[in-house]
Protein backbone atom coordinates (compact mmCIF):
# COMPACT_ATOMS: atom_id res chain seq x y z
CA UNK A 1 0.00 0.00 0.00
CA UNK A 2 2.61 2.40 0.59
CA UNK A 3 4.55 2.19 -2.70
CA UNK A 4 1.02 2.58 -3.94
CA UNK A 5 0.44 5.58 -2.37
CA UNK A 6 3.61 7.36 -3.03
CA UNK A 7 3.12 6.54 -6.87
CA UNK A 8 -0.73 8.14 -6.73
CA UNK A 9 0.70 11.05 -5.16
CA UNK A 10 3.30 11.89 -7.56
CA UNK A 11 0.95 11.17 -10.21
CA UNK A 12 -1.39 13.52 -8.93
CA UNK A 13 1.62 16.22 -8.60
CA UNK A 14 2.52 15.62 -12.15
CA UNK A 15 -1.35 15.59 -13.56
CA UNK A 16 -1.82 19.43 -11.90
CA UNK A 17 0.60 20.84 -13.87
CA UNK A 18 -1.48 19.78 -17.18
CA UNK A 19 -3.93 22.20 -15.83
CA UNK A 20 -1.44 25.03 -15.32
CA UNK A 21 -2.08 28.44 -17.96
CA UNK A 22 0.65 29.29 -19.39
CA UNK A 23 1.69 33.18 -18.76
CA UNK A 24 4.18 35.54 -19.96
CA UNK A 25 7.50 35.05 -18.73
CA UNK A 26 8.21 37.17 -15.82
CA UNK A 27 11.12 37.46 -13.23
CA UNK A 28 10.84 35.21 -10.26
CA UNK A 29 11.72 35.68 -7.23
CA UNK A 30 11.58 33.24 -3.71
CA UNK A 31 8.96 34.65 -2.43
CA UNK A 32 6.61 34.16 -5.84
CA UNK A 33 8.88 31.02 -7.29
CA UNK A 34 5.34 28.81 -5.85
CA UNK A 35 1.87 31.17 -6.88
CA UNK A 36 -0.62 30.79 -4.90
CA UNK A 37 -2.86 29.64 -7.96
CA UNK A 38 -0.13 26.51 -8.71
CA UNK A 39 0.17 25.37 -4.56
CA UNK A 40 -3.96 25.48 -4.65
CA UNK A 41 -4.12 23.41 -7.87
CA UNK A 42 -1.12 21.15 -6.60
CA UNK A 43 -3.14 20.42 -3.03
CA UNK A 44 -6.68 20.17 -5.23
CA UNK A 45 -4.95 17.60 -7.45
CA UNK A 46 -3.51 15.27 -4.38
CA UNK A 47 -7.11 15.64 -2.92
CA UNK A 48 -8.71 14.32 -5.72
CA UNK A 49 -6.12 11.78 -6.45
CA UNK A 50 -6.35 10.29 -2.93
CA UNK A 51 -10.20 10.36 -3.54
CA UNK A 52 -10.35 8.82 -6.96
CA UNK A 53 -8.13 6.03 -5.86
CA UNK A 54 -9.97 5.29 -2.40
CA UNK A 55 -6.64 6.49 -0.51
CA UNK A 56 -8.20 8.61 2.60
CA UNK A 57 -4.84 10.01 3.08
CA UNK A 58 -2.30 9.36 0.89
CA UNK A 59 0.50 11.23 2.88
CA UNK A 60 -0.25 9.31 5.89
CA UNK A 61 1.04 5.75 5.05
CA UNK A 62 4.49 7.11 6.05
CA UNK A 63 5.21 5.61 9.53
CA UNK A 64 6.35 7.12 12.56
CA UNK A 65 9.77 8.98 12.80
CA UNK A 66 9.63 8.79 8.76
CA UNK A 67 11.01 11.74 6.79
CA UNK A 68 8.87 12.85 4.06
CA UNK A 69 9.88 15.10 1.61
CA UNK A 70 7.63 17.15 -0.67
CA UNK A 71 8.38 18.65 -4.40
CA UNK A 72 8.48 22.11 -3.24
CA UNK A 73 11.18 21.30 -0.39
CA UNK A 74 8.84 21.06 2.37
CA UNK A 75 9.64 18.03 4.87
CA UNK A 76 8.23 16.98 7.38
CA UNK A 77 8.43 14.31 10.35
CA UNK A 78 5.38 12.46 12.04
CA UNK A 79 6.42 12.40 15.55
CA UNK A 80 2.59 11.06 16.89
CA UNK A 81 0.31 9.27 14.39
CA UNK A 82 -3.28 10.35 15.21
CA UNK A 83 -6.53 8.00 14.60
CA UNK A 84 -8.96 10.96 14.36
CA UNK A 85 -10.48 12.06 10.75
CA UNK A 86 -8.23 14.42 8.00
CA UNK A 87 -9.23 17.44 7.24
CA UNK A 88 -10.92 18.84 3.81
CA UNK A 89 -9.66 21.87 1.92
CA UNK A 90 -12.07 24.45 3.22
CA UNK A 91 -12.60 22.61 6.11
CA UNK A 92 -12.10 24.47 10.10
CA UNK A 93 -8.95 23.13 11.96
CA UNK A 94 -8.25 23.57 14.92
CA UNK A 95 -4.47 23.37 15.37
CA UNK A 96 -1.51 23.96 17.93
CA UNK A 97 1.66 25.02 17.02
CA UNK A 98 5.47 26.64 17.92
CA UNK A 99 8.04 28.02 15.40
CA UNK A 100 11.43 28.34 15.28
CA UNK A 101 14.03 30.01 13.19
CA UNK A 102 16.42 26.76 12.37
CA UNK A 103 19.61 29.09 11.34
CA UNK A 104 19.26 30.76 15.04
CA UNK A 105 16.70 28.55 16.81
CA UNK A 106 15.45 31.94 18.33
CA UNK A 107 11.66 31.03 18.66
CA UNK A 108 9.09 32.58 16.68
CA UNK A 109 5.61 31.69 18.40
CA UNK A 110 4.46 28.44 20.74
CA UNK A 111 1.06 28.24 21.66
CA UNK A 112 0.86 24.67 23.01
CA UNK A 113 0.25 26.47 26.50
CA UNK A 114 -2.74 28.12 25.39
CA UNK A 115 -6.25 27.72 26.37
CA UNK A 116 -7.53 27.68 23.29
CA UNK A 117 -6.32 26.13 19.82
CA UNK A 118 -5.33 28.23 16.27
CA UNK A 119 -8.12 27.82 13.97
CA UNK A 120 -7.51 28.23 10.40
CA UNK A 121 -9.47 27.20 7.48
CA UNK A 122 -7.01 23.94 5.55
CA UNK A 123 -5.37 25.77 2.25
CA UNK A 124 -6.59 29.35 2.53
CA UNK A 125 -3.15 30.52 2.48
CA UNK A 126 -3.34 32.01 6.39
CA UNK A 127 0.02 30.36 7.06
CA UNK A 128 2.95 29.82 5.38
CA UNK A 129 2.86 27.52 1.96
CA UNK A 130 4.88 24.93 3.92
CA UNK A 131 2.50 24.29 6.66
CA UNK A 132 -0.43 25.26 4.25
CA UNK A 133 1.14 22.14 1.90
CA UNK A 134 1.26 19.83 4.96
CA UNK A 135 -1.96 19.97 6.63
CA UNK A 136 -4.28 18.33 4.53
CA UNK A 137 -2.27 15.28 4.75
CA UNK A 138 -3.11 15.40 9.00
CA UNK A 139 -5.86 13.69 10.74
CA UNK A 140 -6.43 14.86 14.25
CA UNK A 141 -4.47 13.95 16.33
CA UNK A 142 -1.27 13.81 14.22
CA UNK A 143 1.83 15.91 15.77
CA UNK A 144 4.66 16.92 12.72
CA UNK A 145 7.69 18.44 12.72
CA UNK A 146 7.61 20.67 9.59
CA UNK A 147 10.39 22.05 7.56
CA UNK A 148 9.77 25.49 5.56
CA UNK A 149 12.54 26.06 3.15
CA UNK A 150 13.17 29.91 2.33
CA UNK A 151 10.49 30.38 -0.64
CA UNK A 152 8.13 28.81 0.82
CA UNK A 153 8.58 30.78 4.14
CA UNK A 154 9.59 34.56 4.45
CA UNK A 155 11.85 34.66 1.71
CA UNK A 156 14.93 36.46 1.34
CA UNK A 157 13.53 39.47 3.01
CA UNK A 158 12.32 37.76 6.01
CA UNK A 159 9.82 39.71 7.83
CA UNK A 160 10.24 42.99 10.58
CA UNK A 161 9.55 42.84 14.25
CA UNK A 162 6.42 44.30 15.06
CA UNK A 163 4.58 44.13 18.51
CA UNK A 164 4.89 40.52 20.14
CA UNK A 165 6.42 39.44 16.92
CA UNK A 166 10.23 39.07 16.95
CA UNK A 167 12.27 39.97 13.62
CA UNK A 168 13.00 36.84 10.97
CA UNK A 169 16.20 37.35 9.16
CA UNK A 170 15.48 36.54 5.38
CA UNK A 171 16.30 33.23 3.59
CA UNK A 172 15.21 31.78 7.32
CA UNK A 173 14.57 28.28 7.42
CA UNK A 174 11.21 27.62 9.90
CA UNK A 175 10.85 24.84 11.71
CA UNK A 176 7.03 24.17 12.87
CA UNK A 177 5.55 21.79 14.85
CA UNK A 178 1.88 20.92 14.47
CA UNK A 179 -0.46 19.11 16.15
CA UNK A 180 -4.02 18.96 14.77
CA UNK A 181 -6.11 19.20 17.99
CA UNK A 182 -9.91 19.52 16.24
CA UNK A 183 -12.02 19.78 13.62
CA UNK A 184 -14.54 21.98 15.05
CA UNK A 185 -17.09 21.10 12.68
CA UNK A 186 -17.07 17.64 13.07
CA UNK A 187 -16.92 17.49 17.20
CA UNK A 188 -20.79 15.94 17.41
CA UNK A 189 -20.68 18.10 21.00
CA UNK A 190 -20.92 21.09 19.06
CA UNK A 191 -23.09 19.43 15.98
CA UNK A 192 -25.77 18.49 18.81
CA UNK A 193 -25.65 21.79 20.54
CA UNK A 194 -26.40 23.79 16.81
CA UNK A 195 -27.44 21.48 14.85
CA UNK A 196 -26.34 20.43 11.03
CA UNK A 197 -28.42 21.72 8.87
Amino acid sequence: MRSSSIICLLASLAATEAFTVSTPSRTTTALNAVSRDNFLKQVAGVAGAAAFSGIANPLAAFAEGEEVKLPSGTSYVAVKNGDGPAPKVGELAGIRFKAKVVQTGNKIDDIFDTPEPYYTRVGSGGLLKGVEEVLPSMRVGDRFIITVPNNMAFGPKGRPASAGKPRIPGDAIIEFEVEMVSLPGREQELIDLIGDD
